[in-house]
């Protein structure tokens, strides 16, 4: 007889927590294990994630370094605290795995309280806020890197080297073979800023394709993701270039696009950092400067000393800079399909699996299925409306 046990997934509402999220869920699914998502309303709305498991909006409480933000942000995760209590009466988790972000702190308190086995898991190469603050009272610790920054020494015995887990349509690009490019064929260029974009790459990437010499340029395609703002201005600049370019705000399908993309340049996020060491796309990278304690420019730096990828810090990042580092990366014979295969030597493909696994190993007390406690169809339930 097979054993369904119930895991909880805590994660905050962007694509960098969602995503790997969503990876470790259809992992935990297939297994025949049933998944709650704990997000908050951002995280419910992301698109084509999380259709198949239930999905509770709670309170989280959001602490800056502002004191102003202190009364507020506790009031607002003992609340969430008290509502995933309420869940956990319910759904009665044997693990909960928190993911980063604000949303998870109070599931994470409330399963500590319960008793329930936990977990986190960090994407980025410098451990979060939250991640910090539960690190130890936590089960176990699973990192995306081997070094990890901001993550005491006093810990190492329960850190376990996991990878970020990416979605299965990512992962089967590892099987394929780097799209064909000789002197004549189309040159793919990939442009992702991120959930929203970045308006910075709408700004220099247009102006840095232009710069290249001829022979490249008239055989670019490119394929970039603009903020609303930005899109019909970027959109004008490529028509005047003649540089054929397919333009959105959001695209559902960017594992297709980055199958047979040649060349990516994009923000430093931790997921897209995975997908891209996964596939084994070479890129030219842009950390987010404002990102929390500059985690974006500790992502790179693996795959960029690895030889997959090159980044320019945005304060550098300019129209000449970039068509000299795709000059570099472009025209040299077989430079991108070395760099290519210096990704992939990065990836962690088994990363959703492995992930599973701790879990399945971390979670004890199997619940052997149980319609009482099991929803019969996914749904999104707002806990906010539940009394504590």
């Amino acid at each position: 007889m097979s054993i369904s046990r119930h895991f909880v997934l805590a994660a905050g509402g962007t694509g960098g927590h969602m995503i790997p999220a969503h990876a470790v869920a259809q992992e935990l699914m297939a297994r025949g294990h049933h998944v709650a998502l704990v997000t908050d309303d951002r995280g419910a709305k992301i698109p084509g994630i999380f259709d198949k498991a239930q999905v509770h909006i709670l309170p989280a409480g959001r602490i800056t370094g502002h004191p102003r933000s202190w009364l507020s942000g506790v009031r607002g995760v003992l609340a969430g605290r008290a509502m995933a209590r309420r869940l956990n009466e319910v759904f009665r988790p044997t693990a909960v795995v928190g993911f980063g972000g604000y949303p998870a702190m109070p599931a994470l308190l409330a399963a500590m309280a319960d008793g329930v086995p936990t977990v986190i898991h960090e994407q980025n190469a410098v451990l979060g806020r939250v991640n910090r603050l539960l690190a130890g009272r936590v089960a176990a610790i699973a990192t995306a890197y081997p070094q990890v920054e901001r993550l005491k020494p006093k810990y190492v015995d329960k850190v376990h080297l996991i990878g970020n887990p990416v979605r299965e349509e990512v992962r089967e690009l590892r099987d394929e073979e780097f799209p064909a490019l000789t002197d004549e064929s189309v040159f793919r260029v990939l442009v992702i800023g991120g959930s929203q974009g970045a308006t910075v790459l709408s700004s220099v990437v247009p102006e840095g394709l232009s710069m290249l010499p001829v022979s490249l340029r008239r055989r670019l395609q490119v394929t970039q993701q603009c903020r609303a703002e930005d899109i019909e201005r970027v959109r004008k600049t490529y028509a005047e270039m003649e540089i054929p370019a397919d333009l959105a705000t959001y695209f559902n399908d960017v594992p297709e696009k980055l199958g047979w993309s040649h060349l990516v340049i994009a923000r430093a996020g931790a997921s897209t950092l995975a997908e891209l060491t996964c596939a084994g796309r070479p890129a030219i990278l842009v950390p987010l400067p404002s990102a929390m304690d500059d985690h974006q420019t500790a992502n790179v730096r693996e795959m960029v000393e690895a030889g997959g990828a090159r980044s320019i810090p945005q304060t550098k990042f300019t129209a000449v800079e970039l068509a000299k580092q795709i000059q570099k990366m472009a025209i040299e014979p077989g430079a991108l399909q070395n760099a290519a295969k210096r990704a992939r030597a990065c990836g962690r493909p088994d990363a959703a699996r492995d992930m599973a696994d701790l879990l399945e190993s971390i979670g004890h007390a199997p619940i052997v299925n149980d319609p009482v406690r099991v929803a019969p169809t996914p749904a999104t339930l707002n806990l906010q409306g539940v009394p504590a």
